[in-house]
């Protein structure tokens, strides 16, 4: 059983935000879409649109810990499905590696 949704700018669970917007594996609450839109109209500077995790308070910080791991784990999932794919497609070692900004052998090591 997945973890209830977070906001993945502000880390609030979606029981302390107005409304959640999901994509893939992401969500975004309705200040941070406004924090967003400030920072693309050039009305704030990036310290003053994202908000720091010391700025949360603890309650909302621990509702979150355990859909951030969820989050973490799910993606390294999806990475793995990724190369696994590239391999099945015969793609290099050597080419899966720059595209990572790793070595051949850090690739290999890590997915192989």
């Amino acid at each position: 059983m997945r973890p209830p949704p977070y906001c993945s700018f502000c880390r609030k669970p979606a029981e302390a935000v107005g409304k959640l917007v999901g994509g893939q594996g992401v969500f975004i609450c309705d200040a941070c879409v406004g924090r967003c839109r400030e920072a693309l109209e050039g009305a704030c500077g990036e310290a003053d649109c994202v908000p720091s995790p010391l700025a949360l308070e603890e309650c909302h910080l621990l509702a979150s810990l355990k859909a951030a791991a969820a989050s973490v784990d799910d993606t390294r999932e999806r990475l793995q499905a990724h190369v696994a794919a590239l391999r099945a497609k015969d793609v290099s070692w050597a080419r899966i590696a720059a595209a990572l900004g790793i070595s051949r052998q850090a690739a290999w090591e890590r997915f192989g």
